[in-house]
């Protein structure tokens, strides 16, 4: 299984993010990809290749052209107006209901497209995030060409990034821009998405579609990040209509419940009869892990990878959360390898 990484990951370096009122240490570092990637190289699990450059046109066919222009300019004008003593720009105000939305002001702009407190633009930004959808459509192409499986390292991660919002560490969505380069080539997509939080971006992407199908095993969102996306009744709109399948669980579960949802997950993958399985792949649902509330432990990870190969679908894993640091590389190249076996 070839892995492509984002050299420029490391450009995308925030200090802080705020979450519960509270300025803390950002989660989503650098070392994170490092650790995979050394944990990928230590089990030995195929060759280790750099993206290539596919351009906007792929990623104009997920997000909107305003957007993806506002993220690309986003730094030189908040420099414009702070300087460069600002290092990480957080909006300050979200146009509540009964308010307009706006971009005049860099401002504005940041509070009309993003959706949290834990995202902030930095210099490095733009240039982690345009890299990462290239390693994703790289290792999109792996898969086309007849490969059994690919693992794009991405960093930032993509699955709450919707096609003209961000947030939740995400900016673009590398698993959907990846599914939809596919499905232009005629290929028939399904996206499993087993992240610890689920992937409202993802999910609003091809909400209202029946070429692609969305699967989602992730905490409650009644209890647990993106809130106000996830719910059980989130099926899908028009076409779309029974095309996307929500399994939120509740805080504390551990193998014993998540497992019976992949198993339902994968099910209805199979159902949906897809030619490609994309994973957007989180291991925030290790247990003790900072970001999550789920209790999964090292050898579920190797379940996990064994019970994902068994459809036996060519299948294109992007890097979602995990923010534990001791157990991040392990239980990704647990997934991984146990896949290969599998």
């Amino acid at each position: 299984m070839k892995t492509v990484v984002t050299p420029l990951h490391q450009a995308h370096n925030h200090e802080h993010e705020f979450e519960g009122g509270r300025l803390i240490p950002a989660k989503d570092v650098p070392a994170r990809a490092e650790l995979v990637l050394d944990a990928v190289r230590a089990r030995g699990l195929g060759p280790i290749v750099q993206p290539l450059h596919f351009g906007n046109v792929p990623i104009l066919r997920v997000h909107g052209a305003e957007f993806v222009h506002m993220l690309e300019q986003a730094w030189g004008r908040w420099v414009a107006k702070y300087g460069y003593e600002v290092r990480e720009a957080f909006p300050s105000a979200w146009p509540a209901k009964g308010m307009r939305p706006s971009t005049e002001d860099i401002e504005a702009a940041l509070g009309t497209y993003c959706f949290d407190t834990a995202t902030p633009i930095v210099a490095g930004t733009w240039a982690a995030a345009r890299q990462a959808a290239d390693a994703a459509l790289t290792a999109a192409q792996c898969v086309l060409k007849g490969e059994r499986a690919a693992f794009a390292l991405t960093r930032p991660p993509g699955h709450h990034a919707g096609a003209d919002l961000y947030g939740g560490y995400c900016y673009l969505n590398n698993a959907a821009i990846a599914a939809q380069a596919m499905t232009d080539l005629g290929r028939r997509v399904a996206i499993l998405d087993v992240d610890m939080h689920h992937g409202n971006g993802t999910q609003s992407i091809f909400y209202g579609r029946d070429d692609v199908l969305t699967v989602s095993i992730h905490g409650d969102p009644a209890a647990f990040y993106p809130h106000f996306a996830g719910f059980a009744d989130e099926t899908g709109d028009g076409a779309g209509e029974g095309f996307n399948l929500n399994l939120p669980l509740p805080s504390g579960t551990a193998w014993g419940g998540w497992a019976p949802a992949l198993e339902t997950a994968l099910a209805r993958v199979l159902d949906f009869a897809p030619d490609i399985l994309v994973v957007p792949l989180g291991v925030d649902t290790y247990l003790g892990d900072p970001a999550g509330g789920f209790r999964l432990e090292g050898a579920d990870f190797k379940r996990m990878g064994t019970a994902l190969a068994k459809p036996g679908l060519p299948t294109l894993f992007t890097m979602e959360g995990g923010y534990r640091l001791d157990t991040l590389g392990p239980a990704v190249a647990d997934v991984l390898t146990s896949f290969e076996g599998g």
